[in-house]
């Protein structure tokens, strides 16, 4: 692998991308295999079942993955071992709750694949400590493709189509900088990827210049970066075509409100959300009429609060059906939810349960000692009635104290956004917390190419003690 990079480095961008190319038609065979066809049109001809149906085929699929886990997992058989019926849906309740310490800790007893080279690993980006590596089946990577797929084909998507792709990939050399060159792209597959780890004022021009020479059907990754490349978009008066953008798939982090009031017009598409985790969450899906519904098939989403109780809004906690290498059962995956009323429902035709926001990361959080939590979404909105901050960053090393980075334009912002912006954060905060403001340049990315809006340092003592 080593000697890969170090030829990969000395090539020429022509050959980066025939690497890359041939790289995707390796791993799409694990991932388009018999088995995602089948899969692929299963899912679609269950998109119209019913509610009852839907939690019907979820308890059938809850007590054969439980029952699996109890055979094949020497860390579960100790688990469910005095606990009648674990496996029927309606005993989850009484199932240990497993964190990521735990799972981390214990992953060789919890994993059901004896030789690690037949599995397909899958790490998450550790953004928020330290990065877990799980293990994964074929049969499980297939099925969550074609899942996702399915989601994705609603508007049109299908692997093929020309398709700009913001992730987390590392795949620049020192010579593709120099050359203000951001990019790699997959031939066969029509699928061009952008640095998420160059976005800055100086490049950006480039990005969005040759976006609008590209032409993506379809744009799928960090929301944190298409923001930027569109927010430039707009500022210098670029016009992407319209009409040739379908959908954007956003990942790996939350979506605001702001972003969607940004990206959209420049792009002139639609933003469809979608949730999973690298560790093989089940899905949560946004569906045309722009509402986000638990897809109940791939799994099950427990919203509990602090003494682990059922609750509208709160903590989520998962049993991942697609996760039969590493089984993840009641696990707590460092997220918040809000459900809606569970007798709503959507004209869209999807019967599964409606979701009124994702809360986003348990980490992203702010705290204050006279006020208390202030979780992402609170934090996004200190920009209400604000202009000309092109990106901020809350960090928190100090339970009395805020570090507050931002990168603001010039020519828009002003005296009334910053007093605005500040007091949006005494509205949060209170009068008692010390802030401090600093206008820098760049607020860069984390290893894993995503954008952190809230950097909290000192979360263990916070929640171990208040």
């Amino acid at each position: 692998m080593a000697f890969l990079e170090y030829l990969y480095k000395l090539s020429p961008h022509f050959l980066h991308n025939i690497f890359v190319t041939g790289f995707n038609i390796l791993a799409y065979r694990k991932r388009y295999d018999s088995k995602y066809f089948e899969y692929l049109n299963l899912f679609k001809n269950r998109e119209k079942l019913s509610r009852n149906e839907l939690l019907l085929l979820q308890a059938q699929r809850h007590e054969t993955f439980l029952k699996f886990a109890n055979r094949h997992s020497d860390y579960y058989r100790v688990q469910f071992e005095n606990i009648p019926e674990f496996y029927k849906i309606e005993n989850i309740h009484k199932l240990p709750i497993l964190s990521k310490e735990e799972l981390r800790a214990n992953i060789n007893q919890i994993c059901t694949i004896e030789n690690k080279k037949d599995a397909i690993e899958s790490k998450t980006g550790g953004t928020t400590g330290k990065s877990l590596k799980i293990y994964l089946t074929h049969d499980n990577i297939q099925e969550r493709f074609a899942m996702l797929d399915n989601f994705r084909g609603w508007y049109g998507y299908k692997l093929g189509k020309r398709t700009a792709w913001f992730s987390g990939k590392n795949l620049l050399t020192e010579r593709d900088i120099r050359k203000n060159r951001f990019w790699k792209t997959d031939l066969k597959y029509k699928v061009r990827y952008y640095s998420t780890f160059h976005i800055k004022e100086d490049y950006l021009k480039y990005y969005v210049e040759n976006i609008i020479r590209f032409q993506p059907e379809y744009m799928v990754g960090f929301p944190s970066t298409i923001i930027e490349i569109a927010r430039y978009g707009l500022k210098y008066g670029y016009t992407f075509p319209r009409g040739i953008c379908k959908a954007i798939f956003p990942t790996a982090e939350s979506v605001t409100q702001e972003m969607r009031n940004i990206i959209e017009p420049f792009f002139d598409c639609k933003m469809y959300d979608q949730y999973a985790s690298s560790e093989g969450a089940p899905f949560i899906f946004e569906c045309k009429n722009g509402n986000l519904h638990l897809e109940l098939q791939s799994g099950v989403f427990e919203v509990l609060d602090d003494s682990d109780k059922p609750a509208t809004s709160g903590r989520l906690v998962v049993t991942a059906f697609t996760t039969e290498g590493t089984p993840l059962i009641r696990y707590d995956i460092g997220d918040n939810i809000s459900l809606e009323d569970t007798n709503k429902t959507c004209s869209c035709g999807n019967n599964n349960p409606l979701v009124k926001e994702i809360l986003g990361r348990i980490d992203d959080f702010v705290y204050s000692p006279e006020n208390g939590k202030i979780n992402l979404g609170n934090v996004s909105n200190t920009l209400k009635d604000t202009k000309g901050i092109v990106r901020f960053q809350a960090i928190q090393n100090e339970l009395n104290a805020l570090e507050i980075l931002t990168v603001i334009d010039k020519q828009e912002f002003d005296e009334k956004s910053e007093q605005k912006f500040i007091q949006n954060w005494r509205d949060r905060v209170g009068n008692k917390m010390k802030i401090d403001f600093r206008y820098v340049d760049d607020i860069p990315v984390e290893k894993s190419g995503k954008f952190r809006i809230v950097k909290n340092n000192i979360k263990d003592i916070i929640e171990n003690n208040y």
